[in-house]
């Protein structure tokens, strides 16, 4: 379980292609200083084991499940990462609740400059929009942010995020271009609702 806070903004060092797979070796001097074969780092949001570790870099399997619905099968040595440890008991939860299970990935679409933030535009897939309303969270490339915005411009369903100098600094979302590929990862609280709504017990169906 992460929060959406990065820790740290690192770069991939290395990728291997394999059949069916990818291994990444990511540099993140913070997030190794404890971590152990077997943990858990948030790349970009998603949740990846650590399979190595040492001298400020881990390496991580990505299978190809995740390569094909995310966009870190667009990752390449130089590319830089959000970092996030996994939350611990004793923690502040500065974000929110966020699995590292992306939903899907979604599109900038525009940037508009303001002198002390900066506003983004995320095209996303239909079966997400229904997950987003004005004022709740959204994961996007593992950064816990609050929506401003939803609508649909008949281009597709889109919602809008502030950053703040803070976080354009600390993320990747400082160097996103329109057109850019991001992971979203929508509200937990949202789909257990909509699964509670939608549940029908066997013997009502009958």
């Amino acid at each position: 379980m992460f929060t959406g806070i990065v820790e740290e903004l690192g770069q991939v060092v290395s990728r291997v292609d394999l059949p069916d797979a990818a291994r990444l070796t990511v540099r993140g001097p913070l997030v190794t200083s404890d971590a152990h074969r077997g943990d858990s780092i948030a790349v970009n949001g998603v949740c990846l084991t650590v399979v190595e570790s040492g001298h400020g870099t881990f390496t991580a399997d990505v299978m190809r499940e995740t390569l094909d619905r995310s966009a870190l099968g667009g990752l390449g040595p130089g590319s830089p990462v959000n970092l996030e440890r996994p939350v611990t008991l004793t923690a502040r939860l500065g974000g929110h609740l966020v699995q590292g299970h992306v939903d899907g990935t979604g599109t900038v679409r525009d940037r508009t400059v303001s002198p002390h933030w900066q506003v983004v535009r995320i095209q996303l897939p239909d079966e997400l929009a229904r997950y987003l309303v004005a004022k709740g969270s959204v994961t996007v490339d593992g950064v816990s942010l609050t929506v401003v915005e939803v609508g649909d411009d008949g281009g597709g369903p889109w919602f809008t995020v502030s950053l703040i100098p803070e976080t354009l600094r600390r993320t990747t979302l400082g160097v996103a271009a329109p057109g850019d590929p991001v992971n979203l990862e929508v509200d937990m609280v949202a789909k257990y609702v909509e699964r509670l709504l939608a549940y029908r017990p066997q013997q009502e169906r009958r």
